[in-house]
């Protein structure tokens, strides 16, 4: 394996990499567009707050770094609905103490990331952006700050890897290069970021360790919890042809009015509403495929860059870290980086495409049908029913953010399989009670083999 490797990318993902490749003693120089956020130059308004789960602390555990983050994590055991009259309903996460999930801010995160890359060893270029790339010469074209081309030379011995999000200027080389093609699925929503701000001597304004969640149909307002106090609230609604939408909001009045009508306990909490609204344009989101990850001339596009996500199941950050670590793992048996490449592809391809669909899923269960009370029973029942049969039926929500074991393409299939065997057993059943349970015990045993079997 060489000594050498050029990440493109300082997000979340391309400093995480970069640090358990310095951990294997390879040489990691790290290249960043903007300026250094831990100099104070934090994009503002940018990023939904992010949500740890397993998955992307197994990847923290592997490259040691679980510690550095460690006190920026505030816990998040459930779901509480907010309902328009005010009535609040909590729904845990998962069946067992343990199984619950962190909220985190993105920036702090990223800073914590950056320094642990830095203290092993890897060299961190910021106001370098990529502006192309020669791949027949192996040739990555940079802008320095200064406006100068800088050009950083790769091959299959002393690869590129890009973790430089959906937005990726490699990828955007690969495509103009025909190396690679892109089908980007837009959503019609998009969001913006607000902050609930801590209350007096940094007490929180509403309850703690939740993610606060209000849903009303068409569009709906979510809220997690930092360790200041405060909470990062985000709103997602349509972008236009709809009322409401964030082409209906134009000016503080408009955005009172929606705030009132829709979110009146959280608007009460945010005196500077209007102003931080009208600051910053709404983001939008899109599902990202990509049919071809990597170069033969030592390319790899790795995370959103090769497959973002909406953010809707919080795995984003969770898949793009696991990218990280299952590659990490591939190096401990592959000498060959091209080899190394192209198993990493074939083996996330699919559990990435699941990941996609069940983010897209999630959003219309968090806006409209966690409301429902046939999905609030389904939702005891499976609970009920992992507590009877541990070993095979695990609601669908974790195994994707407790079990990082489980693929994403296997608690894709195995969610199919355990929806019709709610449904079924729910039906004409207004309760729990009087459930034919051997019946239902049947279906698991002949449909759901025991996981690890």
């Amino acid at each position: 394996m060489s000594a050498s490797v050029t990440v493109v990318g300082a997000g979340c993902a391309g400093p995480l990499l970069a640090a358990l490749l310095a951990k294997r003693g390879i040489a990691v120089t790290l290249h960043e567009r903007r300026r250094d956020p831990r100099a104070g130059f934090r994009e503002a308004g940018r990023s939904i707050n992010l949500a740890l789960a397993a998955r992307g602390l197994n990847a923290l555990e592997s490259a040691g770094l679980r510690g550095a983050i460690e006190d920026l994590l505030v816990p998040m055991r459930g779901r509480l609905v907010h309902a328009p009259d005010g009535a609040q309903t909590f729904l845990p996460y998962g069946r067992l103490p343990h199984e619950f999930i962190w909220s985190i801010s993105r920036g702090e995160l990223n800073e914590r990331l950056l320094s642990a890359a830095e203290e092993r060893g890897v060299i961190l270029r910021f106001q370098h952006r990529c502006i192309g790339a020669d791949f027949g010469k192996g040739s990555l074209h940079i802008e320095d700050g200064s406006g100068q081309r800088v050009d950083v030379a790769f091959s299959p011995q002393n690869p590129v890897i890009a973790t430089d999000g959906a937005r990726s200027a490699v990828r955007t080389a690969l495509q103009a290069a025909g190396q690679t093609l892109l089908r980007e699925e837009p959503l019609s929503h998009s969001y913006k970021e607000l902050t609930i701000p801590a209350g007096p001597g940094g007490s929180y304004q509403l309850q703690r360790e939740v993610l606060h969640i209000w849903p009303r149909g068409s569009h709906m307002l979510i809220a997690l919890p930092n360790i200041d106090g405060s909470f990062t609230a985000t709103l997602f609604l349509e972008r236009a042809g709809a009322d409401p939408s964030f082409a209906t909001l134009k000016n503080a009045a408009d955005v009172n009015a929606l705030m009132q009508r829709d979110f009146a306990d959280a608007a009460a909490l945010m005196p500077d509403l209007p102003t931080q609204f009208l600051a910053n344009p709404p983001g939008n989101m899109s599902t990202i495929h990509v049919n071809r990850w990597h170069h033969d001339m030592g390319v790899l596009l790795l995370g959103d860059a090769a497959h973002g996500i909406v953010p809707f199941h919080g795995q984003g950050m969770n898949c793009a870290f696991e990218d990280c670590r299952v590659l990490d793992s591939l190096l401990d048996d592959q000498s060959d980086w091209i080899a190394a490449f192209a198993q990493f592809a074939e083996q996330r391809y699919p559990d990435t495409e699941s990941i996609a669909r069940m983010a897209v899923d999630n959003y219309e269960e968090m806006r409209n049908t966690v409301r429902d009370a046939s999905f609030q029973l389904q939702k005891k029942l499976s609970l009920e029913l992992e507590r009877r049969h541990p070993d095979r039926f695990i609601p669908r929500y974790s195994m994707v953010s407790f079990h990082a074991e489980i693929p994403y393409s296997e608690a894709e299939r195995r969610g199919a399989i355990q929806q019709r065997i709610l449904v079924e057993a729910l039906r004409g059943h207004q309760d729990l009670d009087h459930l034919d349970y051997p019946h239902i015990d049947a279906m698991i045993s002949a449909e759901l083999a025991p996981l690890g079997a």
